[in-house]
């Protein structure tokens, strides 16, 4: 019985298998019977067939010739069908509309031409509000059947077969023709039926009496057929056209034709398959359309302020600390090394104070007994005279400090005994303490010598000399008939000067003002740039450049060029660090360091910030030593020095010079330019040189001989004047030589040249007096007597300048032999010391940073809410603010990386720092701004906004946007000028967006906005949006990117375009960085000139012009 019941079901297996196979077999050519579909078993297999069929011609749609045309939408076709016509999970509209249609389905299923026809006419019309197609054979003028209206399809018929992959023309499909099927649409002028795709709602129509249209489609009934019904859903468009097919916000979609309403906990964005949860701390009620995730930007914000804080305090009190012990193991250095001094002057006094008794003893003993005098000892005697050497506390003599020096490292100053263990020898010198100690043992030393030295000099006992070799090497300068002259206009600065200044001597460079000392002092120094030389000048009697010994020579501005964020210490260590030899090791360069501090008297403001215009800080007479303790610290054999006393009181500049007299006792070859010096500090120069007008040498020599040389010239300085002073008017011609001198002030350099037996310029030998007085456009326009025409002055001038930029370019660019004999730290040691020395400027700016990232986070939050995301435009006018918003405060803040401190790198660029470790350093940390920046701003924007775009895609975008801004910020903050600079940051950024948001009608528009950065940003912004729809938002999401221009597939190319903008406009600014101070200086004097020609009509005054803005040009420079 059992094995009956088996073969039983068996066999209706059987029958039903064979049925369905002869369903397929009938490939939907012979009639099916609504009986069979009552079976479910047929059902299912059926539906299973048509679902097939649905597949392979939705999923052709997608790699069809009409998908090929729209890759810039679509970047992965099979992801893209299986979030849009994937029914797989749930397949009951099918199984409905079979029965619906009584299995005539397959026959009322659009093919391939059908899909062709509809989506080409869509992308036509894709700017248009229309929803109807173009005629086709079966809606026409003359044939218009009830399938042609929205909502409503037609049957092909049983008998015609229909390719559903390969048809080329559209079937007629004109009979039976009723409702479209709920979960397919029906366009109108088309007789057939599209499923709706995931995301979407498509109920059958009711019509709505008091509307007369059919809800939700919201079209028309035909007039004149009253028979006529609402059908099913019409379109499948854009949000704007077709957003009643939709699934509404609040609400998800599992099915085409299923709307449940979102749950709470969680939000259903419009056109959600599933809902979403929603995060924590979001409370999301039933219905809601998105999280409130505005907690959680206020999070983020509050975060990055606390770990900006923290880092900020935390960075200042570690620099504090560190600064506080180095500043305290300094301090117990200086004094443990004072009571060292105080102990062995204590020792030395009792030493001679026993050798003092010790005489009285024998002298009273000798005439108690003998009465005659015992001969005493030469060096007990001179111990014991009054007018012997006096032992002071603070500075024993030099032999005595050296003899003891070591034997006193280790003495415990209240007990006089030497600790053996406290002695460390100098090359195991490790510690802060034992560095300073040993560097402050070493001044104590110095300051012995010198006071030696002082003691000596009133007797006529040779000054003890230091038998330490030195390590500097000598540079001895001399220039024979050195002329300086301005190009083209033949203006003369200098005319046949001849000279030398020489090692261990400090020579002053002297005259009226207009003499040429400044232009001197370049052109000893090589900054003369604009300028043709002629003359001979030696470097230690041999033709070189001066360029070649620019690591040992220093140069003192007349400018106090320092950093005005920076401590006196951090400005001359900085200094030290980057131009001290590579090989000195610490020991030595905090001796020097300290030396320097010392010697300029500028301990008690060490630790104070040198200040700036706005910041006051330490005084003017400080200022102006520190910075000449910039090129002190770094041991030059060659010091020039522009007017390093100006603005000095008398004590000041003795103390000043006292510090380059020590320099010169190392064998530094120093050139000062002064403007009346006292007579005192005019006594403690070697030698002097006095310029008179025209660039004439009018003396040479040192400084004792003077006087004695223009007494015997007639000219006597009277008493009570200084006679610098005195020398100086006598030059200009305001004070008159007395009257048995025969001498004018015009023959002084001819009386020098006669002096001298140096050759005499045949110009001065004809009338010297005619020709010093002449006028100066008389000396340069004698030669160019013929008439030029307008033209071809400006032309001339343009070619001297183009000239003496490429002149200026080719010096960076060729580099000379170094013959300095030092090593100095490479660029990556510079690099490290760049870092430091910015990070501590940065921190002292912390509220400027501050109140940058304050009005980002206030651009952020009301942008944010302005523009909330806007599913048609996927967020574009949200986006298009915020690459204007960043762009524009970027850049302004970006502009004071370069624009604030252009003097100070000229300064150390000169000196032979690297200006590439100088770039990248600042680059390197202005890194830091580039990424916390678009933290602000997003943790403000993008929580209000809300896109549907992740936070992290925002983020890459908006860095890359500000690392490309940061770069166009350094090239205008270099090659402009301040106000120029911060106009076009404004500017830039409007006009380039405006641009890049304008529709490309034109090939020239479309080139113009390809090359905008802001149509980067913006693509790059839109597709990492764009991304996130999908399904039933296909169509708008080709729609919008056909309207724009953008391709999904150039997210990455954007994103490489922004930082390879980025990249070149830093390697722009570089090379604007290198030849900075040429291409202002060109800048400066076209506008210059423009000015002037366009206010001078006379001929005669065009030369004027060319002359005066050459002469600045040589100035400037």
């Amino acid at each position: 019985m059992q094995v009956l019941i088996i073969w039983s079901s068996m066999l209706c297996c059987l029958v039903r298998f064979v049925q369905c196979q002869q369903v397929f077999e009938n490939d939907y050519n012979g009639y099916i019977n609504s009986s069979q579909l009552e079976d479910p078993a047929v059902l299912n297999q059926f539906t299973e067939i048509v679902y097939s069929r649905l597949s392979g011609m939705t999923s052709d749609l997608i790699h069809s010739e009409i998908a090929k045309q729209a890759t810039f939408c679509v970047t992965d076709p099979q992801d893209d069908w299986n979030r849009s016509f994937n029914f797989s999970g749930n397949l009951d509209f099918l199984s409905r509309c079979i029965l619906t249609t009584k299995g005539d389905l397959p026959q009322r299923l659009c093919t391939a031409a059908d899909l062709g026809f509809y989506f080409t006419n869509f992308i036509a019309r894709a700017n248009t509000p229309t929803t109807f197609l173009k005629p086709n054979r079966n809606c026409n003028v003359s044939s218009w059947v009830s399938g042609c209206e929205p909502g409503w399809a037609c049957s092909a018929g049983l008998t015609q077969p229909l390719d559903y992959k390969e048809s080329r023309e559209i079937p007629v499909r004109t009979s039976d023709c009723r409702p479209c099927c709920e979960g397919f649409f029906c366009p109108q002028g088309l007789t057939c039926m599209i499923p709706c795709p995931l995301g979407s709602y498509c109920p059958l129509a009711m019509f709505n009496g008091s509307t007369g249209l059919c809800d939700p489609y919201m079209y028309q009934l035909p007039p004149g057929k009253p028979n006529h019904t609402c059908g099913g859903a019409n379109l499948w468009a854009d949000v704007s056209r077709g957003g009643s097919m939709f699934c509404s916000a609040g609400s998800y979609c599992p099915t085409n034709t299923e709307e449940v309403p979102c749950s709470s906990g969680h939000y259903c964005r419009m056109g959600s398959e599933s809902q979403t949860g929603c995060l924590w701390l979001t409370p999301c009620g039933p219905n809601s359309t998105k999280q409130d995730i505005t907690k959680y930007g206020l999070m983020l914000i509050i975060g990055v302020s606390v770990l900006l804080f923290i880092f900020y305090n935390c960075y200042g009190q570690v620099i504090t600390i560190s600064q506080r012990r180095y500043a305290r193991s300094r301090e117990v250095a200086v004094k443990s090394v004072k009571e060292s001094a105080q102990a062995q002057a204590r020792w030395l006094a009792a030493r001679d104070a026993i050798k003092k008794r010790a005489i009285e003893l024998q002298s009273q003993v000798s005439r108690t007994f003998s009465g005659r005098i015992a001969t005493i000892p030469i060096e007990m005697r001179r111990a014991a005279t009054p007018g012997g050497k006096k032992v002071e506390a603070g500075n024993p003599p030099i032999e005595e400090m050296e003899e003891h020096m070591e034997s006193f490292e280790g003495v415990d100053p209240e007990t006089g005994e030497k600790d053996k263990k406290k002695k460390v020898k100098v090359k195991h010198i490790r510690t802060d303490t034992q560095i300073f100690k040993y560097a402050y043992l070493q001044l104590e030393k110095e300051k012995a010598q010198q006071q030696q030295n002082l003691d000596l000099m009133p007797t006529n006992i040779p000054t003890a000399m230091n038998n330490e070799i030195r390590k500097r090497p000598t540079i001895d300068i001399s220039f024979r008939d050195l002329t300086v002259t301005l190009k083209q206009v033949k203006k003369h600065l200098l005319r046949s000067v001849t000279g030398e200044i020489r090692p261990s001597r400090i020579t002053a460079l002297m005259g009226p003002s207009g003499a040429g000392k400044t232009t001197l002092l370049s052109a000893l120094a090589g900054k003369t740039v604009g300028c043709s030389i002629t003359g001979l000048v030696l470097i230690n009697g041999k033709v070189e450049s001066i360029r070649s010994y620019k690591k040992i020579v220093g140069f003192v501005p007349q400018d106090d060029v320092v950093h005005g964020n920076l401590t006196v210490e951090e400005n001359i260590w900085f200094s030290a660090n980057c131009r001290l030899s590579a090989d000195l090791p610490k020991v030595e360069k905090v001796l020097v360091v300290e030396r320097v501090i010392e010697s300029l008297g500028l301990q008690p403001v060490r630790n104070s910030l040198v200040g700036t215009v706005e910041k006051r800080g330490i005084s003017g007479g400080q200022r102006k030593r520190v910075n000449v303790g910039l090129e002190l610290v770094m041991e030059p054999s060659l010091l020039f020095l522009d007017e390093p006393t100006s603005g000095l009181d008398s004590s000041s500049s003795q103390l000043l010079l006292r510090a380059l007299r020590r320099e010169a006792l190392e064998g530094v070859n120093i050139c000062m330019v002064v403007h009346q010096p006292s007579y005192s500090l005019f006594r403690m120069f070697d030698d002097l040189i006095l310029l008179a007008k025209g660039g004439l040498t009018a003396y040479h020599g040192p400084v004792m001989e003077v006087e004695d040389y223009f007494a015997q010239l007639g000219i006597i300085v009277p008493e009570r004047i200084n006679p610098p002073d005195y020398f100086i008017d006598v030059l200009e011609g305001m004070a008159k030589p007395s009257t048995s001198s025969c001498v004018t002030y015009e023959e002084l350099p001819l009386r020098w040249k006669l002096h001298k037996g140096y050759p005499v310029p045949p110009d001065m030998q004809n009338d010297i007096s005619v020709q010093i007085i002449r006028d100066d456009h008389e000396n340069y326009a004698g030669s160019n007597a013929e008439q030029v025409s307008f033209c071809g002055e400006y032309w001339q001038n343009l070619k001297y300048k183009l000239e003496a930029r490429f002149e200026g370019i080719l010096n960076n660019f060729l580099k000379s032999k170094d013959l300095s004999g030092r090593r100095t730290p490479s660029i990556l040691l510079q690099y490290t010391h760049f870092l430091g020395r910015m990070a501590k400027q940065r921190l002292r700016e912390a509220r400027i940073q501050a109140i940058d990232f304050l009005i980002l986070l206030l651009a952020g939050a009301c942008l944010g809410l302005i523009a909330k995301a806007s599913d048609q435009s996927f967020n574009a006018p949200g986006y298009t603010y915020t690459v204007i918003a960043t762009s524009l405060l970027c850049k302004i803040a970006a502009l004071r990386t370069f624009a604030l401190d252009k003097l100070q790198y000229r300064r150390e660029r000169a000196s032979g720092i690297s200006s590439l470790a100088h770039f990248i350093a600042k680059d390197t940390i202005d890194h830091f701004n580039t990424l916390i920046k678009p933290l602000v701003y997003l943790s403000m924007f993008y929580t209000f906004s809300n896109p549907r775009s992740t936070f992290f895609d925002n983020y890459i975008v908006l860095l890359c946007l500000v690392y490309c801004v940061t770069g166009i910020a350094y090239v205008l903050a270099i090659f402009l000028e301040p106000g120029p600079s911060q106009l076009c940051s404004v500017l830039l950024p409007v006009v380039l967006t405006l641009l890049s948001t304008q529709p490309k009608t034109s090939k020239l528009m479309k080139i113009l906005t390809e090359i905008c950065y802001p149509n980067w940003a913006l693509e790059a912004f839109i597709v990492s949006n764009a991304k996130r729809y999908y399904g039933v938002w296909l169509i708008q999401r080709c729609g919008a990117l056909l309207r724009t221009g953008y391709n999904l597939h150039y997210w990455k190319l954007c994103i490489s375009l922004l930082i390879g903008a980025g990249a070149a406009c830093r390697a722009l600014a570089f090379f604007g960085f290198e030849h900075r101070e040429y291409i202002e200086s060109d800048i400066f004097v076209f506008f210059i000139d423009l000015q002037r020609i366009l206010t001078t009509s006379a001929a005669g005054a065009h030369l004027d012009i060319l002359f005066s803005s050459n002469l600045a040009l040589c100035a400037y420079t």
